[in-house]
């Protein structure tokens, strides 16, 4: 599948993978796709798969099956103990729509699932 989404007004290209799109016509909960954008000591990246999320307001629908979000958190102190620590706080961005991705690829390989997004097309 590519379809194209609106994040805050944003637009984002998602495509998914044959494989993945077979596993979601299968499922009987819509999957959930975070785009977590992490500032700490340093910016990184993760995709995050929730199979019954609890927090679907804050997600754009693409289809029945499947839904996406961007999430941009942060720890409360950067040392090396909180890096691994959870939960994040989330991060007050004042202009959210400049870090909204471009894209987002999904994929479900060996039973799992794997994402990755970013901000150049």
């Amino acid at each position: 599948m590519h379809t194209t989404i609106h994040i805050d007004g944003k637009p984002v290209a998602v495509t998914t993978t044959r494989e993945a799109d077979a596993v979601l016509s299968s499922r009987a909960l819509p999957l959930t796709v975070e785009m977590e954008l992490f500032f700490s000591c340093l910016l990184c990246k993760k995709v995050r798969f929730y199979i019954n999320d609890k927090n679907e307001t804050a997600s754009v629908c693409v289809n029945e099956k499947l839904s996406v979000r961007f999430r941009p958190v942060m720890l409360r102190a950067c040392t090396k103990q909180e890096v691994h620590k959870r939960p994040l706080t989330d991060f007050p961005i004042v202009k959210r729509s400049l870090y909204i991705p471009k894209w987002l690829h999904i994929d479900f390989r060996f039973g799992h699932w794997f994402g990755e997004f970013g901000y150049v097309s």
